[in-house]
């Protein structure tokens, strides 16, 4: 390293983030960049570290102590390329990973870890600002199709990495705009739409075809979609959605998750919503239930379209604050996470379960809750959860939102039409090289692994397609991370 006490000297700084009473009226990006000199002396603090566990933690691989050194020494392009050869998407992951190589840095053992994913950021941000991304279709081409169905993160980069290897690659993608759950499931505050749609407009000059608007195995028959291609990766992701099937749930104003936020996001792009179908949080009393990333977004969501107030609670206890024994160093632990959205307003409950929703005329008006003790542990040991005596209470609500995360990708369709097998969880089941029980169909992403981060779905991608390659060459140069 350049500076191999440089993390003595420096002390962590995080992107800042714009003022609460300003970026709360709009779905601009909360973040704002820091100046490169900011983020050469954050890569000085990247210890001389004898084994780099952050590679152990990032799912795709990243040469981190490597380009944080070479950004130290303001040798921007050389990061770049290292960047770019493990992560299709960094300008993605670099605003909306939760960093897990970060928990598994080194100098986190007893100081504040590297803003790795900051730094990552920087990086591909400076590539764009000076020029130095630009299209490179490959020279050659083997002449094989390969179709790629859905364009979240999984399918973008599983069609990129095809390409890089000469295949043709076209990404179908139901939705009428490319981009899956990155376009449609993450507000515009964490990501705005404009920064897909530069990368895309990267792939496609470099050849990749996509086709928005169609549902395969619905609008295209199966059996053209085996005729036409020599391969196929299913990358359609995990969208089915967990019910919360207590009484009451027929009530209106209850919604899931992901059909608040896709029609935020279609409505902060302009498009009309018909009365009927509208879901706005305008002067409504709004409860999530659901604790994670996706009911923060949900939170934020409601703050943005002017809830009066906004409650979001959660069945399990309170993570604690710092590191515990139960996940150490490396590992990811289970601590208290508390996003922009939350520093925006509203409440957060943990250990409390919804029993019944309540309502007036057809619609709900209330939740009917009681806290839960999940401190005793049976014999394996696992918490037993039970509900505390005389707990009881009512949350007022004229929109509740169910974020409680998501069980399978959908089976009606196109899975059940090619055939395909399942696990034992009901994702699409593969071998070892990502094959399916169906011959030439391989499966990618939050389809294959269950529901998972952005980060993941880029690896399994980047996986698939090595495997793809590999079967329709007899040989791959791809790399299988």
């Amino acid at each position: 390293m350049g500076d191999i006490r440089g993390f003595l000297k420096v002390k962590r700084e995080p992107l800042q983030c714009r003022p609460v009473c300003e970026r709360i009226k709009d779905y601009h990006e909360v973040m704002t960049m820091r100046p490169d000199v900011r983020s050469e002396e954050q890569a000085s603090r990247c210890m001389d570290c004898g084994t780099p566990f952050c590679h152990w933690g990032c799912p795709v691989g990243n040469y981190i102590p490597e380009w944080n050194d070479l950004v130290f020494h303001g040798q921007w392009d050389k990061a770049f390329e290292l960047l770019y050869a493990t992560n299709n998407l960094p300008e993605i992951t670099g605003r909306i990973c939760p960093a897990p190589c970060e928990y598994a840095c080194v100098l986190g053992i007893n100081d504040d870890p590297v803003t790795i994913r900051e730094n990552e950021l920087a990086i591909i941000e400076h590539a764009y600002s000076t020029g130095v991304i630009k299209p490179h279709p490959p020279k050659k081409r083997t002449g094989k199709k390969v179709a790629v169905i859905g364009s979240g993160p999984a399918g973008l980069a599983a069609a990129d990495q095809l390409n890089k290897a000469g295949h043709s690659a076209t990404v179908f993608e139901k939705d009428k705009r490319i981009g899956g759950i990155l376009r449609y499931g993450i507000p515009d505050f964490k990501l705005e739409k404009h920064i897909i749609d530069r990368r895309i407009g990267i792939i496609k000059k470099e050849g990749v075809r996509f086709v928005p608007g169609i549902n395969v195995g619905v609008d295209y028959s199966v059996s053209k979609l085996k005729k036409e291609f020599d391969a196929i990766c299913l990358a359609g992701g995990s969208r089915v959605p967990r019910n919360l099937k207590i009484e009451g749930r027929e009530l209106a104003g209850i919604h899931f998750a992901m059909d608040y936020l896709t029609q935020a996001n279609r409505r902060a792009v302009g498009e009309k919503i018909p009365d009927s179908k509208l879901i706005d949080a305008n002067g409504r009393r709004v409860v999530v239930i659901g604790g994670g990333d996706t009911g923060a977004d949900c939170v934020g969501t409601a703050n943005r379209q002017g809830a009066s107030c906004v409650v979001q609670i959660e069945v399990l206890p309170k993570p604690a604050e710092c590191r515990t024994d139960d996940f150490p160093w490396p590992k990811h632990p289970l601590i208290l996470k508390t996003s922009t959205s939350h520093e925006e307003g509203g409440e957060r409950h943990w250990s409390i379960l919804t029993k019944k929703f309540i309502g007036k005329n057809g619609r709900v008006n209330k939740i009917a809750c009681v806290r839960i003790d999940s401190s005793k542990k049976d014999t394996r040991p696992c918490p037993i959860t039970q509900e505390v005596p005389e707990s009881e209470f009512d949350i007022d609500a004229d929109l509740i939102v169910l974020a409680v995360g998501f069980i399978h990708p959908e089976h009606a369709g196109l899975l059940d039409r090619l055939g395909v097998e399942f696990d034992n969880k009901e994702n699409v089941k593969t071998d070892s090289n990502y094959m399916t029980s169906v011959n030439r169909v391989f499966a990618a992403g939050d389809m294959h692994r269950g529901q998972s981060l952005v980060v993941w779905a880029i690896s399994e991608g980047r996986r698939a397609a090595h495997f793809i390659d590999k079967y329709l060459m007899g040989q791959t140069n791809l790399p299988s991370m």
